[in-house]
């Protein structure tokens, strides 16, 4: 099958790891979007240079990581430098570096790949947010927590209670859990409650034998039993009959079932993790929900925070989402313009991150070149366009906070993210004061 356009260029830009490519006289060649974050360059200030005069590294003269491939004819891994970055701050980093050879087997250029090599030590220190932790995206405050939270609960069996409102990702916060737990490599099963009725139900979990009931032809073995030392997931548990949840109940204290239509004991070792995105203790008290086994369940509660409580996030997602899209399409779409992103930072996501995904999905389909605009987002959403909330508008007060801001913005030559730093706010705030005070450029 034909590579879209710009296939590899895109799998470049997805890497966390800086990379750039140089040609046999040293000249860089390629500089991805991660380089351009960690250097403080542009692609297009580095193509074509050579990657002392960018890099200025202190291995330049002697120790060069491209110069030791050519030397031991293989690639040099984890190779310990300092670079300086655009404002020639020092930066200590751990290169990969390979040779590109012809089909003669005569070197014709390299590629670094490279990453600070403290990031991980100041991520663990709080210096630093994760901006991706597994498959899920956010820098919020409320996603570091839970990151931490999973992280803590790594070498624990108990029971967790993921609860959240409709398209928050709770599924992609349970599979973190199974994947970053010592069940890792054993089964990972998942069931959503909510779309069995309770003879279905009660026999996908706990399987049945012939004759069971009328449809039942031969024995079937359940997910409880495929799951066996391993993780079942129960979404929608709220809604799973009050029949079932005595017998889930029984599962969880003593480890063993029983198939439907038979009367033997099976024993299993199962790690639950259950989700809802209903209000439980209004279910406790409705008699909708057995309390027993809440407590059994609720052992490690998790709650996912909504994406109107995180819009800090908003940026990083509407990137993941571009760049996921760009290798689908090949549309190399890349930015969605100051505008349109503060219609999203402004919208309050009933739907959440499902519903921004949509979103994205809608403009880049309908988008023809490489920036995203307003005209091209959902008429729904066009619609709901609110003010600026009151909290970001100006006061009478406010030109200290401006100068401030602007005072900064001009420090850094209006890189909002090494501005959104020194504030000490996100960068989503730091966009809506700009926007507030008409700052933006």
């Amino acid at each position: 099958m034909k590579k879209p356009p710009l296939f590899h260029q895109v799998i470049f830009d997805s890497l966390y790891e800086g990379l750039y490519s140089i040609d046999i006289n040293f000249r860089i060649t390629g500089f991805n979007e991660s380089a351009e974050k960690i250097t403080g360059y542009k692609k297009d200030e580095v193509i074509g240079k050579f990657c002392k005069n960018v890099m200025r590294t202190d291995r330049c003269k002697e120790g060069c990581p491209i110069a030791y491939s050519l030397e031991l004819k293989e690639n040099v891994k984890n190779y310990n430098m300092v670079i300086k970055d655009k404002d020639a701050k020092a930066i200590p980093i751990k290169v990969n570096g390979a040779i590109f050879r012809d089909d003669d087997e005569q070197p014709v250029g390299g590629v670094v790949i490279f990453r600070p090599v403290n990031e991980l030590d100041l991520i663990s220190r709080g210096v630093l947010k994760r901006m991706e932790f597994e498959d899920m995206i956010g820098q919020s405050r409320k996603m570091q927590e839970i990151y931490t939270l999973i992280e803590e609960i790594t070498y624990s069996d108990a029971g967790v209670l993921i609860q959240g409102e409709s398209g928050t990702g709770k599924e992609l916060v349970a599979n973190a859990i199974r994947q970053t737990s010592t069940r890792k490599n054993k089964p990972y099963i998942k069931i959503n409650c909510s779309v069995f009725s309770h003879n279905l139900l009660a026999s996908e979990l706990f399987g049945h034998v012939k004759g069971a009931y009328t449809d039942a032809h031969k024995d079937r073995v359940g997910r409880f039993e495929m799951a066996d030392g391993g993780t079942i997931f129960l979404d929608e548990i709220a809604e799973a009959d009050p029949r079932i949840q005595l017998q889930l109940l029984r599962v969880l204290q003593e480890g063993t079932f029983e198939r439907v239509g038979e009367s033997v004991t099976r024993r299993v070792d199962v790690r639950v993790l259950a989700a809802t995105n209903l209000d439980i203790h209004k279910a406790i008290a409705d008699g909708k929900f057995r309390e027993d086994l809440y407590y059994r369940l609720n052992v490690i509660p998790l709650e996912v925070p909504p994406l109107r409580d995180r819009k800090d996030d908003i940026p990083l997602l509407v990137d993941y989402f571009l760049k996921k899209l760009s290798l689908h399409t090949g549309k190399e779409i890349r930015k969605i313009d100051d505008t349109t992103m503060g219609m999203l930072m402004d919208y309050d996501w009933p739907g959440n991150i499902r519903e921004l995904e949509n979103v994205v999905e809608y403009a880049h389909i309908r988008t023809q070149g490489r920036v995203i605009t307003e005209e091209k987002l959902p008429p729904a959403l066009k619609q709901s366009r609110t003010e600026i909330p009151k909290s970001y508008q100006l006061k009478s007060d406010s030109f200290t906070e401006m100068d401030k801001i602007k005072a900064v913005l001009d420090e850094v030559r209006w890189n909002r993210s090494k501005a959104a730093e020194k504030l000490g706010m996100g960068r989503a705030t730091l966009w809506r004061k700009m926007k507030a005070y008409n700052l933006l450029q």
